[in-house]
């Protein structure tokens, strides 16, 4: 937990996600929403009656001495260009993600904050939701054995959200929105290099972008991980489906709805008897013997040592490390360029991850400040 001092923050962009911010950095002790910039004028009015104070430009944010943090949540597009003059005037920075469109983009980003001494860390905030560290958990302390499948999937039936989500040069579609959490998530909780990936984009809502994805991903530890985000699903499959050497895990929901199907190793071992399916006869998919398998509860979640924002205050008072650091970013970002290709060319992509072993996470030599 941070000490109690205020460190002020101006949020940049007061639409559904600027807005959710003020609710969150009233809950943190470290921070304090003083301000708001909004381009909208009818956002600029939301702001003022949600009691903050509204800029009426970004220069004046940039110019006022008091200001220690911005917090960009704008359109993807334009994250950088906010975020470097900020820093080139001494501002921190928390932005949203997909935090650029581009890993030249980022790496510009991040040089700029070190030479300015400035602390950005981009808002991963799904490294906090409860069902993923529930399965962080289970591949930690391999409550299942040894997880080698993973299936993470969000699914929907609203298309594409909003407005600028459906354009392209905004930074739109499925794979930069819901793909940059999901992606995030397995690179965190998976210590390994990525070896290959195989993808596939969905189009057929007629967007310049994509309305949902498929991709595959396999490891050098030997997990392989299927991530998928749709936005024409009527029927949702779970959130979570996860198989280890000793069970299978299933999540099906933000609710946490769930169980663990394990292997019951003090069972008398039967021989399976065939089955009818369909018109035919089937030892192999036979249910489990009675007492083989052993059925359980989902096990508590990992806990994360920090808030998002507790975790930055400590990191600009210089007494953390960054929950988010800006090279594993970068590294969902080439995750994420490597999927757009496999996509586009109906092949499976190499060679682009930057883990290392023995070296973390990440390879890329970045720093937060």
């Amino acid at each position: 937990m941070s000490t109690t001092k205020q460190h002020s923050v101006v949020i940049i962009g007061y639409g559904g996600m600027g807005s959710y911010h003020g609710k969150l950095i009233k809950e943190n002790a470290g921070l304090e929403v003083v301000g708001t910039y909004d381009v909208l004028q009818a956002r600029q009015e939301a702001s003022i009656e949600d009691g903050y104070f509204a800029y009426d430009s970004y220069e004046d944010v940039l110019n006022d001495s008091k200001v220690e943090v911005i917090l960009i949540a704008t359109p993807n597009e334009i994250h950088k260009d906010l975020s470097i003059q900020a820093m080139k005037a001494g501002k921190h920075i928390i932005c949203e993600k997909p935090v650029t469109l581009s890993c030249e983009d980022f790496e510009e980003m991040f040089a700029v904050a070190n030479e300015n001494n400035c602390v950005l860390m981009v808002h991963q905030n799904r490294r906090w939701d409860e069902d993923f560290l529930v399965i962080k958990e289970m591949y930690d302390q391999k409550t299942i054995g040894d997880l080698f499948q993973i299936e993470s999937r969000v699914h929907g039936a609203n298309g594409i959200p909003g407005d600028w989500r459906h354009l392209k040069e905004n930074g739109g579609g499925m794979l930069l929105d819901w793909g940059v959490h999901l992606l995030d998530q397995l690179l965190f909780m998976i210590d390994s290099k990525v070896t290959s990936v195989t993808s596939r984009l969905s189009f057929i809502l007629g967007n310049e972008v994509d309305d949902g994805f498929e991709a595959c991903l396999h490891f050098e530890n030997g997990v392989t991980a299927v991530v998928e985000v749709g936005t024409t699903n009527f029927i949702t499959l779970p959130r979570w489906y996860v198989k280890g050497l000793e069970g299978s895990a299933i999540i099906e929901d933000w609710s946490l709805k769930g169980r663990i199907v394990k292997r019951n190793n003090e069972a008398e071992k039967i021989e399976p008897k065939p089955i009818q399916a369909g018109v035919g006869l089937t030892k192999t998919m036979a249910p489990p013997s009675e007492g083989a398998t052993i059925t359980e509860a989902l096990p508590a979640a990992y806990v994360q040592p920090s808030s998002f924002f507790d975790n930055f205050t400590a990191v600009i008072e210089g007494t953390a490390e960054p929950i988010v650091n800006n090279a594993e970013v970068l590294r969902v970002l080439k995750l994420i360029d490597a999927v757009f290709e496999a996509g586009r060319t109906n092949a499976v992509v190499k060679d682009f991850d930057l883990y290392e072993s023995g070296s973390g996470r990440a390879a890329a030599a970045l720093s937060v400040s």
